[in-house]
């Protein structure tokens, strides 16, 4: 199986959820399931996740809550998958920072097609990945440091360390 992403959904219902990974698992997805929003970010600050679905309707905090923290403090696409569908919900979900709304029910091909597309604008945005300071050039797509005139090689472990602190500069990382 390739691994075409790692996603995140978000869904208080164990039914779409494992409906929801059965179906994006066999297309090479690699899936997490939250089912509220308690410990999302811990989940975002531990693993490299490519795409959250988030449901609106959640117990605890809502999905529109949880898209405003997640637009605040990183950078990963959402996609806001919801029984609420009137124009003004999507309108709203929208305004809040989804990249994208899809009311329930939905077609689980429309999803993956959804998904899929996000991803690809989100790749070739980090091939764009090169970071320069002082004496120091950080080149993640090449998986380089130089720092005067000399290379050095990272492994996409140091990369995605690399990536994460980039990203949040200022913040504390744990092991």
């Amino acid at each position: 199986m390739s691994n075409d992403g790692h996603l995140l959904i978000v869904d208080d219902d164990p039914e779409v959820c494992a409906s929801l990974e059965s179906y994006l698992s066999k297309n090479g997805y690699q899936i997490s399931i939250l089912y509220s929003g308690e410990g999302l970010e811990e989940t975002l600050d531990n693993q490299e996740i490519d795409l959250v679905i988030l449901d609106l309707m959640l117990p605890g905090r809502d999905g529109l809550e949880l898209t405003n923290d997640i637009r605040r403090n990183y950078s990963v696409p959402v996609i806001m998958l919801t029984g609420r569908g009137d124009d003004i919900d999507r309108i709203i979900g929208l305004e809040m920072g989804a990249d994208d709304y899809l009311p329930k029910p939905f077609e689980p091909k429309e999803l993956t097609l959804r998904i899929k597309n996000i991803l690809n604008k989100t790749k070739k945005n980090n091939q764009k990945r090169f970071i320069e300071f002082d004496n120091i050039k950080i080149d993640l797509n090449k998986l380089l440091i130089i720092k005067n005139e000399n290379e050095f090689k990272i492994n996409n472990t140091e990369k995605i360390i690399l990536e994460k602190m980039i990203n949040k500069p200022g913040n504390k990382f744990t092991r």
